[in-house]
């Protein structure tokens, strides 16, 4: 990523989650940013292909950062969880120090869904690939590899939009480990 493009998707993030998505213009962005709104339109045609951009920025990090951790982590649960808190736990953290956390998913929209969609996409490309040894027991529970991964992969989205607090999230994604464990093991 470009040095300018970094610096303006470092000041959307901000903003976005001061204000929420809605409330931000193109202008506070440049402003935010440091660079003239020409530049910024020079680099992002509106607001929704910034939105995408930092979706799939964060999405990219994310990513490689579970790839990187599972250098040294063998164990299926190990793994679970390090995919848990990146793309789980991390988000909802981030989504509670905003202040307008109800803004800025409302801030969501079609566009910016199909970015988040292609990066569930990806997550739930690596969870098969975590689970692909496991295939066996797993077929032997009744169910394929691809879907333990989509089940587990719409868990993870639903345990951070549903939990009543962190704790309760964390309890979520513990007992969606334990049954994964358990399908993954006869």
């Amino acid at each position: 990523m470009k040095d300018r493009d970094a610096t303006i998707l470092d000041a959307a993030a901000r903003l976005f989650l001061r204000y929420g998505v809605k409330r931000t213009s193109m202008h506070d962005i440049a402003q935010e940013a440091g660079i003239s709104r020409q530049t910024l339109y020079n680099a992002y045609s509106n607001k929704d292909a910034v939105l995408c951009a930092l979706i799939r920025a964060h999405a990219e990090q994310a990513h490689a950062e579970i790839l990187e951790g599972l250098e040294t982590t063998q164990d299926l649960g190990a793994q679970l969880e390090l995919v848990f808190d990146r793309v789980t736990i991390s988000a909802y953290d981030l989504l509670m120090e905003s202040p307008n956390s109800a803004d800025l998913v409302d801030g969501f929209n079609s566009i910016s869904q199909a970015e988040i969609d292609a990066a569930y996409d990806q997550i739930r490309a690596l969870l098969a690939r975590l689970l692909a040894p496991y295939r066996e027991a797993i077929l032997g529970n009744g169910l394929s590899v691809e879907q333990l991964a989509d089940f587990v992969q719409r868990m993870t989205k639903a345990a951070k939009s549903t939990a009543s607090d962190r704790a309760h999230l964390l309890d979520l994604l513990q007992t969606l480990k334990l049954a994964t464990l358990k399908l993954a093991r006869r």
